[in-house]
């Protein structure tokens, strides 16, 4: 990927040309979000970052070389015009790095964390408190372009992104950028002890000192990727053994409990991961009655059924209707076939106004009012509304009113699935 020229401080890395970065970001690291920080933050123009970002997506930027105190490649503009682009950062003096290898070398943590190809924050902050800034800051980046842009132009912009997917990669490309090549700076850390001269492989010391161990103990690591969604949900262990269930415990319960549990879970990881799901209000927790009738919709045996329409108090019929509910609309349709309340106010207004425009005056069913109840008059069907306005088509069998469909807007929809239902 990269070759030395040179030896001491003119050390020059040169990273060959990297394949276009289409659907990804340019930094996954945390030190190569800073550096695009530095750069973003102090670039005047957003129209040029955008080329930037354009120009490093479609593998427009050469071969980078990077050397103490700059970064250049040669950038293709969409016409395929070639620019060479530089970037300068200044060097640490010979005092400031003085300062930061004796710091390095006294935390061997620090040491490996370098020949792991990482950049730790407290690495950072250590060298802060000893009045060395690794990082650039805003300004720090200066660009010069055969353009002739005075501020950062596509071209000086383009070279940065692609450097920082080299940061991501190797944070020795930014202490080199400031002046030291990795073989001087690892020579230089064994000559103060801070390794064990294996120049470029791990330090023999394993471990972190307890005193940096504790005050990184508020440094959060990056977050995981999103889990992918497994086909279907997991399924529980058996409880099917030779030893008898303690007094009390139903085996079969359990199982289907896990099951229901299992099912839930892969349910609510499915919703987590869709587009949007952290702008959808957090769902309710259910009522150990809701709870019941939920469990009993995911068809268990008839002994844990039993128990379910016994702990409710709805009995098999009534948990049967539940269920039927909570299948059309969960926990919103399970509250219209329980709840009877009063629709007055501005709530019976909208009602009102939703029926008479909801047929023509020579199709309107004529419709008996109680509560948030309309019962058609001489027909076996009922319109529910429910606290949120919408309208439940439900219907009259063997002399209890059962959900017959989703919800609606429009009370005549619901009213016409209810229709349907009762003449099936």
């Amino acid at each position: 990927m990269s070759r030395y020229h040179g030896e001491g401080t003119d050390a020059e890395r040169t990273f060959t040309a990297l394949p276009p970065a289409r659907g990804r970001g340019f930094a996954q690291t945390w030190w190569g979000l800073a550096w695009l920080t530095a750069l973003e933050g102090t670039a005047l123009d957003s129209q040029q970052l955008k080329a930037g970002r354009r120009l490093a997506r479609a593998g427009a930027v050469g071969a980078v070389s990077v050397r103490p105190g700059r970064i250049t490649a040669v950038v293709q503009d969409r016409d395929r015009t070639a620019r060479r682009a530089d970037v300068l950062l200044q060097e640490l003096t010979g005092e400031q790095w003085d300062r930061f290898l004796d710091m390095a070398a006294e935390r061997a943590g620090h040491v490996a964390a370098l020949l792991d190809r990482e950049m730790p924050t407290h690495l950072v902050e250590d060298a802060e408190l000893a009045g060395v800034e690794l990082l650039p800051g805003l300004g720090d980046l200066e660009p010069e372009c055969e353009c002739g842009a005075w501020d950062h132009c596509g071209h000086t912009a383009a070279l940065c992104y692609q450097v920082a997917r080299l940061l991501d990669e190797d944070p020795f490309v930014l202490l080199l950028m400031r002046g030291r090549a990795e073989r001087d700076l690892l020579d230089a850390l064994q000559t103060r002890g801070g390794t064990s001269g294996t120049g470029g492989r791990r330090a023999e010391a394993e471990g972190v000192d307890a005193a940096e161990a504790y005050a990184a103990g508020a440094v959060l690591p990056s977050l995981p990727a999103l889990p992918a969604l497994p086909e279907a949900p997991g399924t529980p262990p058996s409880l099917d053994t030779e030893t008898p269930p303690a007094a009390g415990i139903d085996p079969g319960a359990l199982e289907f409990l896990a099951a229901r549990t299992a099912a839930e879970a892969h349910r609510l990881l499915a919703e987590a991961l869709r587009d949007g799901h952290e702008r959808q209000a957090v769902a309710v927790e259910p009522t150990v009655a809701e709870d019941a009738v939920r469990l009993a919709a995911g068809t268990p045996g008839r002994a844990v059924e039993d128990r379910l329409a016994e702990g409710s108090g709805r009995g098999r019929d009534g948990l049967a209707v539940a269920v039927r509910a909570w299948q059309q609309g969960g926990a919103a349709a399970l509250a219209v076939l329980d709840e009877e309340w009063a629709v007055d106010g501005e709530a019976l207004a909208r009602a009102r106004a939703a029926l008479d425009s909801a047929w023509e005056e020579d199709e309107r069913p004529r419709l008996r009012a109680r509560a948030n109840r309309w019962t058609v008059v001489g027909a076996p069907v009922q319109l529910r509304l429910g606290r949120d306005g919408r309208w439940w088509p439900y219907r009259k069998e063997r002399g209890r009113w059962t959900p017959a469909g989703a919800a609606a807007r429009d009370p005549a929809t619901a009213l016409a699935t209810a229709e349907g239902a009762a003449g099936e």
